[in-house]
């Protein structure tokens, strides 16, 4: 069985921007930019190229990130790829490949972080995990959206 699941390490392009789907699953995302350095053999110098990622979180997470995560912020994510396709108001198809994130946290490479936990959230047995809507993707563009999957969390405490 194929598994598809990334784990990246890079710096937070741009803020995290929140927002609600209809049925009011928070949803934020974020650009990560990701370095790749290596020494060129035949020249003896350093080579460097830098790949950038859009990262899409839902739910509490989406909360949590958008209240923790600022521009430049040097994190760990791990997730899924994830393909979206939508069409414009002009009638012509993009199509994006994303980070739909699974897990978001610092890098403690070259900082210390205080971690504070958040009370439960979701009531009972409600797990308060990932899933939710599409609604509108990045960029306004509304079109298909492929909503993210049911929660995997099994009401288990994450502490």
């Amino acid at each position: 069985m194929a598994d598809n699941t990334v784990t990246v390490v890079g710096n937070v392009t741009r803020d995290p921007e929140m927002r609600y789907t209809a049925g009011g699953a928070a949803n934020c995302t974020f650009g990560l930019a990701v370095n790749r350095r290596w020494m060129n053999r035949q020249t003896n110098e350093w080579e460097e190229r830098t790949s950038f990622f859009n990262v899409v979180c839902w739910r509490e997470m989406a909360e949590n990130v958008s209240e923790s995560l600022s521009k430049g912020a040097r994190v760990v994510v791990t997730g899924r790829l994830e393909q979206r396709s939508w069409e414009t108001e002009n009638g012509d198809k993009r199509s994006v490949v994303e980070i739909a994130a699974d897990e978001v946290g610092p890098s403690l490479r070259w900082a210390t972080a205080t971690i504070s936990k958040n009370e439960r959230r979701g009531g009972p047995g409600g797990g308060g995990g990932q899933g939710g809507g599409g609604g509108q993707g990045a960029g306004g563009d509304s079109g298909s959206s492929t909503p993210p999957p049911p929660s995997d969390d099994f009401g288990e405490e994450p502490f």
